[in-house]
């Protein structure tokens, strides 16, 4: 029996868009509010070959983004790697992201509001939703208005501040081809700058209550001015993402009676990375496939065989990355490291890169490189040429 009112999507972002137009094109009634629509964000705005792969119709937007092939990666201490990486990253500005997105589900016969909602009441089948301009029926609720939505808390559990990560960013007008990555001491995090079309997105995430938010615009400040990336004409931007703990993943509720939540709004985020795109889409995919096979359970079942192993081996491994320690130097300092000195390694951070490198089988990888990383290693220590200091210096590794 088709439903007597439409599915409503709260939230325009990516999530709420490709479900919106997969509902739609399925030939489903399917109504998106967002006050904003398509607006920008202060992150990366990358899209792994992976998530191309999944969904080549982004791949064809190519205008739109700006392929990179390099990447340098920077270590706490200073020391640098350059990697050509084998799938390049499409880089996005949000803005144009989300309007792509929103203009497939335009066409595929979505209904598109620029309200607000305000207030959700009802349940299941007959949902009332309130904006500023009037009142709309619902028969189910898909729920893609960011991690710090005001409606999580009433199906479940608002975030938490120790599950999200802050963001701080500069959208500067300078053209660069090359994407960066430094890591920090003693925050659980970054500073990027990921070339987009026509700016630099430059930004650094730590965990909320590790470091203000002020704090993070002073380091990231200070850093751009090291690296000869000139504030003059850039755009200030700020913003919360989910970083979920590992208690808090493996306790995750994803939907309910007529509800579902996708992308960032159900804490489906790296919290090593913060890269929630891929998972943003997917988690909206197979959101949609269930709606449309009108077995709504069947969405967390697919996030748990699919989704959710992957994003809780993560949040356990987290804290580790960014505190622990391996052969007497922090991971990350090892990491830039070992991506010098091992084609083995550096072809296995290319992997991950683009997304085909996920964590569930890093450890088997790992450990059956290991022989041939050590051996590669010792071989560019020992037989290098040196410097006129006598040092060795550290190899770009493109």
């Amino acid at each position: 029996m088709k439903p007597q009112h439409p599915i409503a999507i709260i939230g325009g972002g990516p999530a709420g868009a490709l479900a919106a137009s997969l509902l739609a094109a399925a030939g489903l009634d399917v109504s998106v509010f967002d006050e904003k629509l398509a607006w920008e964000k202060p992150c990366g705005g990358g899209l792994t070959w992976k998530a191309l792969q999944q969904y080549p119709f982004l791949a064809e937007g190519g205008t739109q983004s700006k392929s990179v092939e390099h990447c340098e990666l920077i270590s706490p201490s200073g020391q640098r790697v350059r990697l050509r990486l084998q799938h390049p990253v499409a880089i996005f500005s949000r803005l144009a992201l989300n309007g792509l997105l929103l203009e497939r589900a335009r066409s595929a016969g979505a209904n598109v509001y620029r309200e607000r909602v305000t207030a959700i009441g009802g349940s299941a089948g007959e949902w009332r939703l309130a904006t500023p301009h009037g009142e709309y029926r619902a028969s189910y609720l898909v729920i893609a208005a960011g991690a710090r939505n005001p409606f999580r808390g009433q199906f479940v559990p608002p975030i938490s501040p120790d599950d999200l990560m802050a963001t701080a960013g500069y959208f500067i007008p300078v053209h660069t081809c090359l994407m960066q990555i430094q890591f920090l001491t003693g925050i659980s995090g970054y500073i990027w700058v990921f070339p987009r079309p026509d700016h630099v997105s430059a930004g650094i995430a730590g965990k909320l209550g590790e470091i203000s938010t002020r704090e993070l615009r002073h380091a990231l400040e200070h850093w751009l001015g090291q690296h000869g990336f000139p504030l003059e004409g850039a755009t200030f931007y700020s913003h919360i993402l989910p970083s979920l703990r590992a208690q808090t993943m493996e306790a995750l509720e994803v939907s309910g009676d007529g509800w579902a939540m996708v992308g960032d709004s159900a804490g489906l985020v790296d919290p090593i990375t913060g890269e929630g795109l891929y998972y943003a889409l997917r988690s909206a995919e197979l959101c949609a496939e269930a709606l449309v096979a009108a077995r709504p359970q069947d969405y967390k079942q697919r996030l748990e065989e699919e989704v959710l192993p992957e994003l809780r081996l993560a949040a356990r491994v987290c804290e580790r990355f960014y505190r622990g320690q391996v052969f007497g130097d922090s991971v990350p300092e090892r990491m830039v490291a070992l991506t010098a000195q091992s084609d083995s390694f550096r072809e296995l951070m290319s992997d991950f890169f683009a997304g085909i490198q996920g964590y569930r089988d890093l450890k088997a990888r790992l450990y059956r490189i290991l022989p041939t990383v050590i051996a590669e290693g010792l071989a560019k220590t020992l037989f290098r040429p040196l410097s006129s200091g006598g040092l060795a210096p550290t190899p770009s590794a493109e």
